[in-house]
C-alpha cells in the first residue's frame, strides 16, 4: 500500500478535459519525491476499494485543482464547499460548487463515497466539527483523503509560529510563486488545531466511527522544491534539520513535514 509509484504524464496530459486538466497540474505542482509517491499509492487504494460506476465526491476547500485520479475524478460527481469566493470561482471542475464553511455546511447525510480535505484542516479553527460533517455526509464504507501538514515538523513549527508575511514572502520568493498572497491564492492563514497531529487525529477518528486504513509521513515538498530552486538555501535547512535529528529522539525527522490519511466509515 505505501510503496513508490509512478505515473505516465504524458498518457494524462493527452486527455484535454477541465478535469483531466485539473488533475495534472495538482500532480505537476508536487516536484518528484515521498509526498507524490504517497499521493500515488493512495489513487491506487482508492481505485480498489471505491464503488465502481458513478461517484458522489465532497472536496472540502476544492480550490483550483484536484488531487484525484483522472479516472475517479471523471466518474464523479464532484460537489465543492469552499469559504473563499475567489477559489470557487476558479474551480473549473465541480458539477457543484457552493460558497460555504465546511466547518458548519451540513450535507445530506450518507450522500457521499467520497470526501477529500486536501491541505485544509490545518486552515480550521474547528477541526473536531468539519470531520463530524465530513464523516455524517459519508454512505456506510465511504472514505475521507485528508493530507496535511504535520506540526509537529520543522516546516510546521516555522509555519504555526511565524507571522503570515513571512509565509507569503516563502512563497514568492523562495517558491517563486509570484501571486501568493492575492486574493484566492495561497497562503492562507493557519490555526493548527490540535486534531492535525496525527496521533489526535487517529484517537479522534477510532472513537468516531472511523477506521484508519492508509497513514503515511513524508517528507514535505518543499524540500525537493528548494533543492531544485534554491540549492543553498535548502542545504542550510538540511543542516538545520539534520542537527535536530540528531538530538530528538531516535526515529525522528522534522523533515516529514506532511502526511496522507485515508479514513474510511464503518
Amino acid at each position: 500500500m505505501n510503496k513508490p509509484a509512478t505515473i505516465d504524464f504524458a498518457t494524462t496530459t493527452a486527455i484535454n478535459t477541465p478535469a483531466a486538466t485539473a488533475h495534472t497540474q495538482a500532480l505537476l505542482d508536487l516536484v518528484p519525491g515521498e509526498a507524490r509517491d504517497s499521493l500515488l499509492a493512495v489513487h491506487e487504494l482508492l481505485r480498489r476499494e471505491l464503488p465502481q460506476g458513478r461517484l458522489a465526491t465532497y472536496e472540502a476547500g476544492g480550490g483550483s485543482c484536484s488531487f484525484l485520479p483522472t479516472e475517479l475524478l471523471s466518474r464523479s460527481h464532484v460537489t465543492v464547499v469552499d469559504i473563499d469566493e475567489d477559489q470557487v470561482k476558479n474551480n473549473n471542475y465541480a458539477d457543484e460548487a457552493i460558497l460555504g464553511d465546511v466547518q458548519t455546511y451540513r450535507s445530506t447525510p450518507e450522500s457521499f463515497d467520497l470526501v477529500i480535505c486536501y491541505n485544509v484542516i490545518e486552515h480550521l479553527p474547528d477541526v473536531e466539527a468539519a470531520l463530524l460533517n465530513f464523516r455524517d455526509a459519508l454512505k456506510r464504507g465511504g472514505m475521507i483523503l485528508i493530507g496535511a501538514p504535520n506540526p509537529r515538523s520543522l516546516s510546521g513549527v516555522v509555519t504555526k509560529y511565524s507571522p503570515h508575511w513571512f509565509h507569503v514572502w516563502f512563497y514568492r520568493h523562495i517558491r517563486g510563486i509570484k501571486n501568493a498572497g492575492l486574493p484566492g491564492e495561497p497562503p492562507f492563514p493557519t490555526f493548527f488545531h490540535p486534531l492535525v497531529t496525527l496521533p489526535r487525529l487517529e484517537a479522534f477518528a477510532h472513537a468516531n466511527g472511523l477506521e484508519m486504513i492508509y497513514r503515511r509521513e513524508v517528507e514535505s515538498p518543499r524540500y525537493p522544491e528548494m533543492r531544485r530552486r534554491k540549492p543553498l538555501f535548502a542545504a542550510l535547512v538540511d543542516v538545520g534539520a539534520a542537527v535536530l535529528n540528531a538530538v530528538l529522539p531516535r526515529g525522528t525527522d522534522v523533515r516529514r513535514g506532511d502526511y496522507h490519511v485515508i479514513l474510511r466509515k464503518s
